[in-house]
């Protein structure tokens, strides 16, 4: 039976990630999400079914479109494709809990919120209102802690980055996507996923600097890092703390 569960977690996890593409990409464009219906963004010929299969659709066609040729951006089948992978390690770490469904929600935001940082550099506020009252009444249930340990990993995220911000070395939507994500963690998890976050962007940046594809002081998105960072101290927080705490003892 987990077997199957664990299929259809993975294959509704793809079919929502073609979904969160379209939010990613139109919501910080200004465009509604429901008209014009998919399309070629080149000769505007409207996706029909076969198009529309994730990740699959875009592999039969060579990265193509059908009709004029041109090369469909790798965004969306890497925004499918992480979805459908990502919703899957949540249920098989959490399985069928409100914690796992946290998790899948916090998969969601993370893929949305990464498309359109990688697309525009941007992450829209209309996103995180819309998860804001989900985690807001989900978290509180969820969580073996008292409320205090949430509410001071809300400020101490959003307030750590805001410093950062003051500087010049953040954006203001960074800020408020990690105060949401401070507040799912609660403290001392959002300690991890920070840096994780930062870990992760270093060793990113570093390498594409190596590679010659970015210069230096050039501005990188830091939500993907930042959701990714909390992913994983949402699942591990507590051991990777434990094994610190035993290390340097």
């Amino acid at each position: 039976m987990t077997i199957f569960i664990a299929i259809y977690i993975t294959l509704l996890g793809l079919v929502l990630g073609s979904f969160f593409n379209v939010v990613a990409l139109r919501v910080p464009a200004g465009e509604s999400l429901l008209h014009p219906p998919s399309r070629c963004p080149k000769c505007n010929t409207r996706l029909v079914v076969r198009d529309l299969f994730p990740v699959f659709s875009y592999l039969l066609s060579g990265g193509k479109c059908r009709h004029c040729g041109v090369k469909v951006s790798l965004l969306y089948p890497i925004g499918e494709a992480a979805a459908g992978l990502l919703f899957l390690w949540m249920y098989l770490e959490l399985g069928l809990t409100l914690k796992g469904l946290v998790g899948l929600l916090l998969v969601s935001l993370s893929v949305i919120i990464t498309v359109s940082d990688l697309k525009y550099m941007l992450i829209p506020n209309k996103v995180l209102l819309f998860f804001l009252p989900l985690f807001l009444v989900l978290v509180p249930f969820m969580a073996d802690e008292p409320l205090w340990v949430h509410l001071l990993g809300a400020l101490s995220g959003g307030g750590v980055l805001l410093l950062l911000a003051l500087f010049g070395g953040m954006g203001m939507g960074d800020v408020k996507l990690f105060a949401l994500l401070g507040w799912i963690l609660g403290w001392p998890n959002v300690i991890v996923a920070f840096l994780i976050a930062c870990a992760l962007g270093a060793a990113v940046g570093g390498g594409l600097q190596l590679a010659g594809l970015v210069q230096k002081k050039q501005h990188m998105p830091f939500g993907p890092f930042l959701a990714f960072g909390t992913m994983v101290a949402l699942l591990y927080g507590p051991d990777i703390i434990g094994f610190y705490l035993t290390f340097i003892g």
